[in-house]
């Protein structure tokens, strides 16, 4: 089997796994619809997304830049200087995306809670479908055919992360929501294909989910959940972001001739 093959087959393999751990953890059992229920969303952020979508999805990614099937930039995972511009940029695209489509909540303290709620799921979305799988895509398409390459990548990587929420629980698991999600898709790939930035990706991206969160908690009347400050949710995205940060050095360190 040829390295374009193993390349592949991994990446896919380890999305089926993902995907397949998100139903069980969340759309099996709605645990989104239930805020109560604190043990299965825990489950579904560190289980589901920490450990399987971003700490196994960055090994694998590891793996194929040590063995140059991949390149780390290419990848996601290059210069701390880019990262830094590119959490910038993320910040303040993903913002102006928030308000800019009619914000559900202007209260800063939801807008950031909700943020926290999400970050996991959308830095463990973008590790998967677009550091593994997309990279994957483009290297294989030959990342030396320029624009039809990562054309073929970001479509691949968008139509995935769309599909992807057939897992989930209700509203995101019907036709039309994976169709919406697919475009939303394209867009966090213009911006990672681009930026070639897991962490500005990841906080871009993370804004277009948390505009979904709020406006369907604004449709069931439940934004009064997130008016208060909830210390685990920010624990666990810090906790994330601390984790991309260490995977991207790895990486880079996978990539270093020495």
């Amino acid at each position: 089997m040829g390295s374009r093959t193993v390349l592949m087959v991994v990446s896919f393999a380890v999305y089926g796994a993902w995907s397949m751990a998100t139903w069980v953890l969340e759309g099996r059992i709605q645990t989104l619809l239930r805020p109560e229920a604190l043990v299965d969303r825990l489950l579904y952020a560190i289980v589901g997304n920490l450990l399987l979508g971003i700490v196994v999805g960055a090994a694998c990614i590891g793996y194929f830049v040590r063995s140059r099937a991949m390149e780390s930039n290419a990848a996601g995972f290059a210069t701390p200087m880019r990262t830094a511009i590119s959490a910038f940029a993320g910040l303040a695209l993903g913002l102006a995306a928030y308000l800019l489509q009619g914000a559900p909540s202007l209260n800063p303290v939801v807008i950031l809670n909700a943020f926290n709620q999400v970050f996991v799921v959308s830095a463990a979305e973008v590790v998967i479908c677009w550091c593994l799988v997309g990279a994957a895509t483009e290297a294989t398409a030959g990342r030396a055919n320029g624009v039809l390459a990562t054309g073929i990548a970001a479509v691949v990587s968008a139509v995935l992360f769309g599909l992807y929420h057939f897992a989930h629980s209700p509203p995101f698991n019907t036709w039309p929501m994976v169709a919406l999600l697919t475009v939303v898709g394209l867009v966090t790939g213009a911006f990672f294909f681009v930026s070639r930035d897991v962490v500005g990706t990841a906080v871009f991206h993370n804004f277009l989910g948390t505009f979904g969160v709020l406006q369907a908690l604004a449709k069931a009347n439940a934004l009064g959940s997130l008016e208060h400050l909830q210390p685990p949710l920010l624990g666990t995205a810090l906790l994330t972001l601390t984790v991309l940060l260490v995977a991207g050095g790895m990486v880079r360190r996978q990539w270093s001739p020495n």
